[in-house]
C-alpha cells in the first residue's frame, strides 16, 4: 500500500455529518477511496489536536500540535504512521526553517541514534552471509585500527554482539558532530581521540559482557569493522545492503549532504529558537549518528523488520536473525533496538538526537507503529506527545498516557520538601516552590512542575516518573526516591 502523503500547506478537509441528512454509502471504487482518504484525514486531525503528556490528570484537555511547536520553538515536524502492516499516512507540519517552505514527507532530517539500528542490519546481514561472526573477538578482524589493549580488554572479548547490544564496555556515549566551519576528522582520528576529533579516545573501560552501558563509541568501532571486512566505504555498503532492499530511496549516510540534497533538508534549531550556526553538523561517526532520512523511509525500515520478525518476508535478514536482533540482552536492548513487552504486544523503539534534531521511532509486532522527526532541540517532549496521541487514536496496546488524580497539599507541607537532593555527586534534583506549586529540576535538565497524588508522592506529567519524599520527621524531608522505568534511586537531601 502506498502511503497517503499530505503537505501541511494543503487545506484540511474534514468530513462533516449534518443532522437530518442521509449520506449514501459509497458504491464505486472511487467513492470508497475518497471515503478512505476522508477517514484518514480525520484521524490526522485528531492526532494533531490530541497531543498528550505521559501522565494525564483527570479532566485534562489535550494540546494542539501547532501551539506546542510554537511553545517549544520547533519549526518543523514530520510524521509517518504504520497501521495494519502498511504506511497509512505521512505528513509534514510547520516549516523547514523559520519563515521557510513547509515540511513535506520528503523533507530530510538527521536521524541521530536511529542510525544505529539501520547500521546494525548491515552488520547482521554480513553475519548471515558468513563474513562476520557475532561472537568472535573483533580485534581479530579489524585491520585499519585495533582496540587498545588494557586490563579490561584482557578479561573477556569485545565481540560484535556486545558492540550492538551496548555491553562491550566501550567508552564515549555520543558525539556532538562538527560545525560547518570546523575541520572534520577521519574515522581513525575519532577512534583514537586525536585532533581534530572533539571526543575522547574510544577504549574498553569495563569488562566486556558484564553490564549495559550505552556507547556510540561501540558503533564507531563497528563502522570500521564493516569497512575493513568489505573493503567498501560505509555509505555505499549500507546503501547496497540495507537502504536499497528496504526501499529507503530518500536516505543516505553521506556526510555532509551535497548542495542539491541540502535543499531538501530541514534546518536544525537550538532550544532558544535560533538556528544551529552554519546549519547541520557533520557526523563522521556514520554508524552511530550519520543517517539522513525521512519518517517514511524509517517506517519502511520498521515495516521490513516487522515482516521479517513474523516470518512473512525477509528482504535482508532471516526470521531467525531478526529474532536475535529483537531479543533483549542486558537491559531492554537487543542488537541495536530497545525491545519491550511480551507476545503478542512486543514492540521495538529507538530515539535519535543530533544538534538541532530530535526523533523517535516505535513499532509493534502486529504491524502498528510511527516515526516522528523534528528540527528543534526541544523536540523530544513534542515527539513523545505526538506518539501518545497516535497511540490513543489507533488504540495501541502500549504507549498511551496514564491517568492520575492530583490532591491539594498545603503551602506548609510543600515547603517541607524544598531543597536539593543528591543521587550522585554529579546528579542532583533541586526542588522549589512557587505558592501552591512544586517544581523539580534535575542536573542539566529543564525545570518541571510535579503534582501531588499524596502528601509524599509527587508525579511528573512530561514523563512517567514519581518523587517520593521522606518527610515524616519534625523538620523537612531528609531524602527522596525517584521512581522511573522500574528503577528506584535514592537522593539524600544536601544540608
Amino acid at each position: 500500500m502506498t502511503p497517503t502523503k499530505f503537505n501541511f500547506g494543503c487545506r484540511v478537509l474534514l468530513a462533516v455529518q449534518l443532522a437530518g441528512v442521509m449520506i449514501a454509502s459509497p458504491s464505486s471504487a472511487e467513492d470508497k477511496a475518497t471515503a478512505g482518504k476522508d477517514e484518514i484525514e480525520q484521524r490526522i486531525q485528531r492526532v494533531a489536536d490530541g497531543l498528550l503528556p505521559a501522565i494525564v490528570m483527570a479532566g485534562q484537555s489535550p494540546m494542539a500540535l501547532s501551539a506546542r511547536m510554537a511553545e517549544l520553538k520547533v519549526p518543523g515536524v514530520s510524521v509517518a504512521v504504520l497501521h495494519g502492516g502498511t504506511i497509512e499516512w505521512a505528513r509534514g507540519f510547520g516549516s523547514v526553517s523559520t519563515g521557510g517552505p513547509p515540511v513535506t514527507p520528503e523533507t530530510l532530517f538527521q536521524a541521530g541514534s536511529i542510525s544505529k539500528p539501520v547500521s546494525a542490519v548491515a552488520a547482521l546481514a554480513l553475519v548471515q552471509a558468513g563474513q562476520l561472526d557475532l561472537d568472535a573477538d573483533v580485534n581479530s578482524v579489524l585491520k585499519s585500527w585495533k582496540i587498545p589493549a588494557n586490563s579490561y580488554s584482557g578479561e573477556s572479548k569485545v565481540t560484535l554482539r556486545r558492540l550492538l547490544s551496548h555491553s562491550a564496555g566501550i567508552s564515549v556515549h555520543g558525539f556532538p558532530g562538527y560545525a560547518a566551519d570546523k575541520p572534520v576528522p577521519s574515522l581513525i582520528d575519532v577512534l583514537n581521540g586525536t585532533l581534530p576529533a572533539n571526543t575522547a579516545p574510544i577504549i574498553v573501560e569495563y569488562a566486556p559482557g558484564t553490564r549495559f552501558q550505552y556507547s556510540g563509541g561501540g558503533y564507531t568501532i563497528m563502522q570500521q569493522l564493516l569497512m575493513d571486512v568489505t573493503g567498501k566505504p560505509f555509505p555505499g555498503l549500507v546503501q547496497d545492503i540495507v537502504l536499497k532492499p528496504f526501499g529507503m530511496t530518500d536516505s543516505s549516510f553521506v556526510q555532509p549532504l551535497s548542495p542539491k540534497e541540502a535543499q531538501a533538508a530541514a534546518t536544525p534549531y537550538r532550544g532558544t529558537g535560533a538556528p544551529v550556526p552554519g546549519g547541520p553538523h557533520t557526523y563522521p561517526e556514520l554508524a552511530a549518528a550519520g543517517l539522513w532520512t525521512t519518517p517514511t523511509d524509517l517506517a519502511r525500515f520498521a515495516q521490513a523488520l516487522q515482516e521479517a520478525w513474523a516470518g512473512r518476508k525477509n528482504l535482508v535478514l532471516s526470521q531467525s536473525m531478526t529474532a536475535q536482533m529483537l531479543t533483549p540482552g542486558l537491559g531492554d536492548y537487543g542488537l541495536s533496538l530497545i525491545v519491550k513487552e511480551s507476545p503478542p504486544n512486543r514492540r521495538f523503539l529507538h530515539g535519535g538526537v543530533n544538534d538541532g534534531f530530535v526523533n523517535v521511532m516505535m513499532a509493534f509486532e502486529n504491524g502498528e507503529g510511527a516515526v516522528i522527526m523534528t528540527n528543534g532541540a526541544r523536540g523530544g517532549p513534542l515527539a513523545n506527545e505526538i506518539m501518545r496521541s497516535i497511540a490513543t487514536e489507533y488504540r495501541w496496546p502500549a504507549g498511551q498516557p496514564k491517568v492520575k488524580q492530583r490532591i491539594n497539599v498545603s503551602a506548609e507541607g510543600l515547603e517541607r520538601l524544598v531543597g536539593t537532593y543528591e543521587i550522585t555527586p554529579t546528579f542532583q534534583i533541586r526542588v522549589s516552590r512557587e505558592g501552591d506549586r512544586l517544581f523539580a529540576q534535575a542536573t542539566r535538565q529543564e525545570r518541571y512542575e510535579v503534582f501531588p497524588e499524596s502528601e509524599r508522592d509527587f508525579f511528573y506529567t512530561i514523563v512517567d516518573a514519581v518523587l517520593t519524599f521522606d518527610a515524616d520527621g519534625p523538620t523537612g524531608a531528609t531524602q527522596l526516591v525517584l521512581h522511573q522505568n522500574g528503577i528506584d534511586r535514592v537522593a539524600k537531601r544536601v544540608p
